[in-house]
C-alpha cells in the first residue's frame, strides 16, 4: 500500500499517511483515456485551408478542351494547379472533444495520486496558508519539497496565498475542485490539504 508523507505546519516531514487500498490496482489506461481527452480538449483547432470551391477565381474554362496538346482542365482552382485549392487539408470545424467517463476520470486520478506516492512524491499538510503574502515565503515552503516542481492543492485559495504563490515559477496552486489526473501527473511532486484527499477518498 502506497504512503503520502505527512508534514507539519513548518513543512516538515512528521510521518506517513497509508492511501485508501481503493488507490491499488488501478488500470493505468483510465490515466491514458484522460490525458489524451485533456490534451485534446487544449487544441486550438485554428488550422484551415481552401478547397477549390474556396479558392478566388476559377469560373472560366483556363483554355479550350482540346488542340493544345496539355491535359485538360476545367478550373485554375484544382488542386493539381499552382494556386489551386487543397484537397483533403484541415478545416476548423473539427471536433477533437473526446468523451471520457465520470468514473474513468475518478479513478485517473487515484491512480495519478498513487503513483506520486509509491514515488514519494505525495505530501499531506492539514493547511497550505501564507498570512504574509511573500513570494520569498511561499518559494521556501517549494524549495523546502525538494522537487523541481510543485503542485500545490488548496481547498479554497486565499488572497495572501494566491499572491505569495503567484511568482514562482516552481509552484502552481489549484482549488481542490480544478485538480485533475493531468495536473497530478505533469508536475514532479504534489502538496495536497489533507481535507481534499479525504474528499476524494470519499468519492465514488
Amino acid at each position: 500500500m502506497s504512503k503520502a508523507i505527512v508534514l507539519n505546519d513548518k513543512f516538515e516531514n512528521s510521518g506517513e499517511l497509508a492511501l485508501p487500498e481503493k488507490f491499488e490496482g488501478i488500470h493505468s489506461h483510465n490515466l491514458h483515456i484522460y490525458v489524451k481527452s485533456y490534451q485534446a480538449a487544449l487544441r486550438a483547432n485554428t488550422a484551415s485551408t481552401k478547397s477549390r470551391s474556396d479558392v478566388r477565381g476559377g469560373g472560366k474554362k483556363p483554355f479550350a478542351q482540346k488542340g493544345g496538346g496539355r491535359a485538360r482542365a476545367g478550373s485554375r482552382t484544382n488542386p493539381v494547379w499552382v494556386g489551386g485549392g487543397i484537397a483533403f487539408g484541415p478545416r476548423a470545424n473539427r471536433n477533437y472533444d473526446q468523451k471520457v467517463n465520470k468514473k474513468q476520470k475518478r479513478l485517473a486520478l487515484e491512480f495519478a495520486l498513487n503513483e506520486k506516492a509509491s514515488k514519494d512524491a505525495l505530501f499531506v499538510v492539514d493547511s497550505i496558508v501564507v498570512e504574509s503574502g511573500k513570494t520569498k515565503d511561499a518559494a521556501a515552503i517549494v524549495k523546502s519539497i525538494g522537487a523541481r516542481d510543485v503542485l500545490i492543492v488548496k481547498d479554497l485559495i486565499d488572497e495572501k496565498t494566491f499572491l505569495a504563490f503567484r511568482n514562482v515559477p516552481t509552484a502552481y496552486l489549484v482549488e481542490s475542485n480544478e485538480l485533475n489526473a493531468y495536473l497530478a501527473t505533469a508536475f514532479y511532486a504534489v502538496v495536497i490539504e489533507k481535507s481534499v484527499l479525504e474528499t476524494i477518498a470519499k468519492e465514488g
